[in-house]
């Protein structure tokens, strides 16, 4: 069996997830359909990031192990003839046997677009916060959660994840192209933990919630402390590195 690495992007509004599920079109599912039309069997493939519903990714990273002849552009040029418009493969790689996307994954790294006024074709791809928002305060609370911690108080209540310790490298707040964007590294995420980190920093930047209870909702690892999860809209999986 060839080992292949492949560089993703997707535009996940029309997806419920990356991870293959019962019902409903996800992203894992419709790159698997094509390679298995390509290579005559199943193949399972598997994503350093399992985004949720509605989250995009400019660089997901994933592997499959194949029986084939073929060679990774001519990989990459038959999947992309096979996937959906809003599937893209970048890049494929042979890698060595014991390479694996999540597993052999240093770092992560999540941007959220926030605009502040009404888009049309950007709506897609971000969220619209129309009330005012203080951007000094969230650059402010930012730099609270580097560092390693248990980021129970931002990960969702059914995570069945044991392990809720990460650690985070960078953590910022930065305005481009008109919007204000949230970058944040780490060695690994909870399911929902940047959305549910951009909505209590939103409720700060609101003054809805004091700066300083920022450390506190953090360290009482309870997610009802926490503020809402932000839309999955605006959240993309930018960037993994090895």
């Amino acid at each position: 069996m060839r080992n292949f690495k492949l560089l993703i992007e997707y535009d996940g509004t029309d997806f419920v997830g990356w991870q293959v599920q019962p019902r409903g079109r996800t992203v894992q599912g419709v790159i698997q359909t094509a390679f298995s039309s390509i290579v005559g069997h199943d193949v399972t493939l598997i994503g350093a990031g399992r985004t949720d519903a509605g989250v995009h990714a400019r660089g997901q990273v994933a592997h499959a192990k194949l029986e084939t002849h073929l060679d990774p552009h001519t990989m990459q040029k038959a999947l992309n003839a096979r996937l959906p418009e809003d599937v893209a493969v970048h890049d494929v790689e042979e890698v060595d046997a014991h390479f694996h996307a999540r597993y052999s994954a240093r770092e992560r790294m999540y941007r959220y677009f926030i605009t502040r006024r009404r888009e049309a074709i950007g709506r897609r791809t971000a969220w619209c916060v129309r009330y005012s928002l203080d951007v000094s305060l969230l650059g402010r609370a930012a730099p609270v959660i580097i560092g390693t911690h248990d980021f129970s108080s931002f990960a969702r209540v059914q995570d069945g994840e044991a392990n809720r310790r990460c650690t985070v490298s960078s953590s910022l707040w930065f305005e481009a192209d008109g919007r204000l964007v949230y970058e944040v590294r780490a060695d690994r995420f909870l399911r929902g933990m940047v959305r549910a980190l951009v909505g209590t920093m939103v409720n700060i930047g609101r003054g809805y919630t004091p700066l300083d209870a920022f450390r506190e909702i953090l360290e009482a690892r309870d997610r009802r402390r926490a503020g809402m999860s932000a839309p999955p809209r605006g959240l993309f999986l930018e960037a993994v590195e090895y």
